[in-house]
Order: structure tokens, then C-alpha cells, then sequence
């Protein structure tokens, strides 16, 4: 992304003459600053030096949105989060989680739900798609279920859902085909498991099916017109 301009809406960015109190859109904490953007969002100095995996979770903290698509397009787009990368093997289940306990109000369980999901996320290796036959962002999902509904090898139903979850995100992301790219697949990834928790554990989230994509000029392996979220000119 443009790395000059505001990182959330890449509109571009103002200097003030007399500094004064915004809040970090990442992780809600109040600082006295000379910039922000034309739209006011503002990001402190230490959240847009931290790593992908420490931005992820101190955004998700702090969020009490209900749309996990929103909320990853807003993550994608810090410079931590590369266009590719096992990043999104996190992403995709701590966005997930966050909106689900966000929406059945249970954000106590934020913290150590993330922090489980960030360790099984890390033996998720880079290249999982191509390499594994199973890509990171779908193995995420199957994370995601597996921690909200506490499943262990010895489970009954909740072993069975982790396992289809997985699998529909699978056959979902394979109809379109490759190369890579972890923004299309966590995209629709996303999507298969908010339908897939509105049919099987009754839970609905905001989707968001308007998205145009807004990484496909910085993508050598953009595959364009084959892609549902393309929709126009590089």
C-alpha cells in the first residue's frame, strides 16, 4: 500500500501547526500529535512500528466491531502485514474470534482466546497452500472453531465442525484457483465462516459484499478478472 499516506483510508496525511489530543485508531490510547489524515484517523508512533502479530492483537483488543472483513482490510493495510505472508494464518481467526465475542458479548475471553490462537496460528507455516495442500487461512478458520468451542482430538460434534469448517473454505477458495494471494483467500475465507456461523451455531455477523480490492496493483500474481473481488483497472 501507498506507505506515504494514511494507512486506513490512504488519504493524505496533514501537519499541524499546534499539536493536540487524537486517539490511535489501532489501539485506542490517547497521545498529543501534529498529524493525522484528512479524515482524522491518527496511528501512534509505537503501533506503526510493531510487528504484524503485535498490531493484530492490540487492535483486536481494543475493537469492539462485529465485522470481522472490516476489520481485516483495516489490519491488511498496516505496513507490518505484507501482501503475503503467514500473518493471515493469524489474521484470519483472531478477526473471526474477536467479532464472534464481540457479538455474543463475551469480550472477557478476548485475551486468551487470541493468545491460543496466535500460538496453534505459528505452526502454520508460510507457503502452507502450496506446499501442504491446505491454505493457512482455511486451517485458521478450522483454529478459530476449535478454540471458541473449546474442541479437543476427543470431541464429538465440535471435532466434526472444525474439520467442515476447514473443508468448505477449501473447496470455497479452490473453485477459483491460483497462484497465491493471501488477501483473496482470507477474504473468502472470512466469508464462508460467517455463513458458516449463522447456519451452525446461530450467530450472525455484519458482511460486507461491496469490496473491491484495494492490494491488486501492489500483487505481481494477481490473477484480475478471475478474481470476485477485482472488479476494474490496475
Amino acid at each position: 500500500m501507498n506507505k506515504k499516506n494514511c494507512l486506513i483510508c490512504d488519504e493524505e496525511i496533514i501537519y499541524y501547526n499546534e499539536s493536540k489530543k487524537m486517539k490511535c485508531d489501532y489501539c485506542n490510547k490517547e497521545f498529543y500529535s501534529n498529524t493525522s489524515c484528512k479524515n482524522n484517523h491518527y496511528i501512534c508512533d509505537l503501533c506503526h512500528s510493531e510487528d504484524a502479530f503485535k498490531i493484530i492483537k492490540t487492535y483486536l483488543i481494543n475493537s469492539d466491531e462485529i465485522n470481522p472483513l472490516q476489520m481485516a482490510r483495516k489490519l491488511e493495510k498496516h505496513p507490518s502485514v505484507k501482501i503475503h505472508g503467514p500473518e493471515h494464518h493469524f489474521l484470519v481467526p483472531a478477526v473471526l474470534t474477536t467479532s464472534y465475542l464481540n457479538k455474543i458479548g463475551d469480550k472477557d475471553k478476548k485475551q486468551t482466546y487470541l493468545e491460543e490462537i496466535e500460538k496453534r496460528a505459528k505452526n502454520v507455516l508460510g507457503g502452507f497452500c502450496g506446499f501442504y495442500g491446505a491454505c493457512g487461512s482455511c486451517v485458521g478458520a478450522g483454529i478459530f472453531i476449535s478454540v471458541i468451542l473449546n474442541t479437543t482430538p476427543l470431541s464429538n460434534e465440535e471435532w466434526s465442525l472444525c474439520n467442515l469448517i476447514t473443508s468448505k473454505c477449501l473447496e470455497n477458495i479452490s473453485k477459483i484457483g491460483g497462484p497465491r494471494c493471501c488477501k483473496r483467500v482470507s477474504n473468502i475465507t472470512i466469508e464462508t465462516a460467517i455463513d458458516f456461523l449463522e447456519e451452525h451455531l446461530k450467530v450472525n455477523l455484519e458482511k460486507d459484499e461491496s469490496f473491491t480490492c484495494e492490494f491488486k496493483k501492489y500483487n505481481k500474481e494477481c490473477i484480475k478478472n478471475r478474481c470476485k473481488y477485482f472488479r476494474g483497472v490496475i
